[in-house]
C-alpha cells in the first residue's frame, strides 16, 4: 500500500484536516491523504486526491517529494510506504471537499501541531522541517 500526502505549508503554518466518518483515526488531524490507485502514477494520484479532498488543481510538475515514511504496524504486520509531496502552487482554495471523510480544515503553526496528529504525519513533518528526505517508523530495527 502507498500512502499519498500532500504537505501545504504557507508563511509557517501547516495545512490539516480533522478526520471524521472513516473508523480510522477519527478525531485526528491528518494532512490531505489518500491511497494509490491501481494503474495511476504516484503523481496523478497525488493531482486526484487533491482534487477530490481539497478541491484545488495541482500540475504534476508542481510536486516535490519532500519525505517517504516506511510505516510499520508490529500489531497487523502491515507495512507501508507514505510518500509526503509539498507544491508552492496551485489553483483555487482549499476546502473541505470530502465532508464525509474530514470535518474541518485548519492552518497550524508547524511550532504548534495539534497533540491528537497521526503519528507518522508528524514524524514527517519534524522530518521535512531538518530536510530529512526518509524515515521508518514502528519497524524493530529502527534507531
Amino acid at each position: 500500500m502507498i500512502g499519498l500526502h500532500l504537505v501545504l505549508i504557507e508563511q509557517g503554518r501547516v495545512l490539516l484536516g480533522l478526520r471524521a466518518g472513516t473508523a480510522w483515526c477519527d478525531g485526528w488531524w491528518h494532512v490531505p491523504a489518500g491511497h494509490l490507485e491501481e494503474g495511476e502514477s504516484f503523481l496523478a494520484g497525488m493531482v486526484r486526491e487533491a482534487r477530490e479532498e481539497l478541491g484545488i488543481a495541482l500540475e504534476e510538475a508542481d510536486l516535490v517529494v519532500a519525505h517517504t515514511v516506511h510505516d510499520y504496524d508490529p500489531k497487523t504486520r502491515e507495512s507501508r510506504l507514505q510518500v509526503f509531496f509539498t507544491a508552492d502552487q496551485y489553483a483555487g482554495r482549499p476546502h473541505v471537499a470530502e465532508p464525509d471523510k474530514c470535518a474541518e480544515l485548519q492552518w497550524w503553526p508547524l511550532s504548534a501541531l495539534p497533540e491528537k496528529l497521526v503519528r507518522y504525519t508528524r514524524q514527517a513533518l519534524i522530518c521535512i522541517l531538518r530536510g530529512q528526505s526518509a524515515s521508518t517508523l514502528g519497524w524493530p530495527d529502527a534507531g
